[in-house]
């Protein structure tokens, strides 16, 4: 009787919260590590610090990793980026700062599919039928069932392609098929699209990529460039206040499409 009292709970849980982003803008944010989050990280450990900018509110809302709609709070993607810890990303920052601006968009539902673990993402593991693709599709899809509207990506991801100096040239026409394949996957041939030129990386081809993500050039796709914000120590990873700053730029950039 307790685990069916449970289950019911579950339910009208779930109800409730898709009929709270029924019709309303789902944004899906995809890449690697620094999109997943890492600020606040050291030694796999997240300090628990989450800014004012990036703080829960109830009309932002997070697609889980079981399907399932909960009240959105950092770290975003923990349940999705499984193989490290976690901290703050861009995606609360950016969602806070979309609706302190036009709160016509909200609620807002997040949909967390970047996955960097230890060894990050290349892009050629997001080719279209690829696993982490068809994740990032099947998740999407499930929004669209509740009602939600697809307002856009958000996508930050090429680290790992600056190792090989053939991934590095390769990166511009990698994402832009990417972009073409998810709008015509998702039935949404102008689907806004804002992805963030690298400013860091694995190899030493870093500008290569970076060159290729401020060159793409299709409608209704924004780059923001992150150079200049601040790293952890490690040299790759963005800290806590560079990843507020972040969303704010990419919620700037997404509010003029």
């Amino acid at each position: 009787m307790l685990a069916f009292l449970c289950l019911i709970l579950q339910l009208s849980n779930n109800i409730a919260y898709a009929s709270t982003t029924r019709g309303k803008h789902i944004i899906i944010l995809a890449g690697q590590s620094n999109m997943s989050g890492r600020g606040g990280v050291q030694n796999n450990t997240w300090d628990g610090v989450v800014p004012l900018q990036s703080k829960p509110n109830p009309s932002i809302f997070r697609l889980t990793s079981n399907l399932s709609w909960i009240e959105a709070r950092d770290p975003l993607h923990k349940d999705i980026d499984v193989n490290a810890t976690c901290g703050i990303g861009p995606g609360m920052a950016f969602a806070n700062r979309v609706l302190d601006r036009n709160r016509s968009l909200g609620p807002l539902g997040l949909v967390p599919c970047a996955v960097g673990g230890t060894r990050g993402t290349k892009i050629s593991e997001w080719r279209r039928g690829s696993f982490l693709y068809k994740q990032l599709l099947r998740r999407a899809s499930v929004t669209r069932r509740g009602g939600g509207l697809i307002g856009g990506i958000l996508w930050f991801q090429g680290e790992s392609d600056t190792v090989s100096e053939l991934d590095a040239r390769m990166y511009g026409r990698r994402l832009i098929n990417l972009f073409n394949n998810l709008r015509a996957d998702l039935g949404s041939p102008l689907l806004p699209i804002v992805h963030v030129a690298i400013i860091s990386g694995q190899g030493p081809y870093v500008e290569t990529v970076r060159k290729a993500q401020l060159g793409i050039k299709l409608r209704n796709v924004r780059c923001v460039d992150a150079k200049g914000l601040q790293l952890l120590p490690d040299n790759l990873h963005l800290s806590t206040a560079a990843q507020v700053r972040l969303g704010r730029m990419l919620a700037n950039s997404f509010l003029k499409l």
